[in-house]
């Protein structure tokens, strides 16, 4: 069992050949791939893949990135599109502050609307955040105090204290390909501490290719080599990190398992 939490199989690079960027995914024991949307034209192509493909599943979602050109997308359209059996969480969503491609109070707003369907329609978020770590945590705290809902940091670069606060939310955090970088040393200490029972893989891709396929587009085949990297990393044995990240997977996206 070997779970790709986070990947753009529509995307340039893996969809002109997306059955054998499957197939490849399957040889390397990945059971299970999230494909996720970042804008309303891609919501269709995603959701495509996964009613076609048994062991993958979609979200729908505004990137922060597209906040600016996505105003319609509110909460009440976010709940209809959840309603799908094969549309199992929202986003991704979040805050982008390194970038700024969209004015940060759209971006607030649009989050807090992914939040609000998620709560209403009883599937987790995914949640992208970057260089904006102190709102992201108030805009969850805050609307965790309006009712429960869950969800993943994916992708995760951040601090040790930001993993803490998200796991005192109740989230799961995600580890792609960076992790493997010679570079991500802050990483590779927050990775050792986080519990095994809350931790997920992803590979971003066509994104982040981690050692040793650096350059390359990524792919969900490289899942297994993240993982890899992160059982010796972690100091667990390889088949228990997979099973259990998958397993994982399963609990938080709870109607994969349907």
């Amino acid at each position: 069992m070997l779970a790709d939490s986070h990947c753009h199989l529509n995307y340039k690079g893996l969809a002109e050949d997306q059955q054998a960027v499957l197939e490849r995914a399957r040889a390397r024991g990945v059971t299970a791939m999230l494909n996720i949307a970042t804008r309303e034209s891609e919501w269709a192509d995603v959701l495509a893949t996964a009613e076609r493909e048994p062991d993958v599943w979609a979200t729908v979602g505004i990137h922060p990135h597209e906040a600016d050109q996505h105003p319609h997308v509110d909460t009440a359209k976010l709940v209809e599109r959840a309603q799908h059996p094969r549309i199992v969480g929202l986003g991704e969503t979040g805050l982008d502050y390194y970038y700024d491609h969209s004015d940060r109070a759209r971006q607030q707003a649009s989050f807090r609307a992914h939040i609000a369907a998620a709560r209403e329609a009883g599937v987790p978020i995914v949640v992208h955040t970057r260089d904006a770590e102190d709102d992201t945590a108030a805009i969850l705290r805050d609307e965790l105090g309006k009712g429960a809902f869950t969800g993943v940091i994916h992708c995760f670069t951040g601090t040790a204290a930001f993993a803490r606060i998200a796991l005192d939310l109740g989230f799961y955090v995600s580890i792609s390909g960076i992790v493997t970088f010679k570079s991500a040393k802050a990483l590779q200490d927050v990775a050792k501490t986080l519990p095994i029972d809350r931790l997920l893989v992803e590979t971003d891709a066509p994104f982040l290719a981690p050692v040793p396929h650096r350059g390359k587009t990524g792919e969900p085949a490289f899942v297994a080599d993240t993982a890899a990297f992160l059982a010796e990393l972690r100091g667990d044995d390889l088949d228990t990190l997979q099973e259990v990240t998958a397993r994982n997977f399963h609990a938080l996206f709870a109607k994969t398992a349907a």
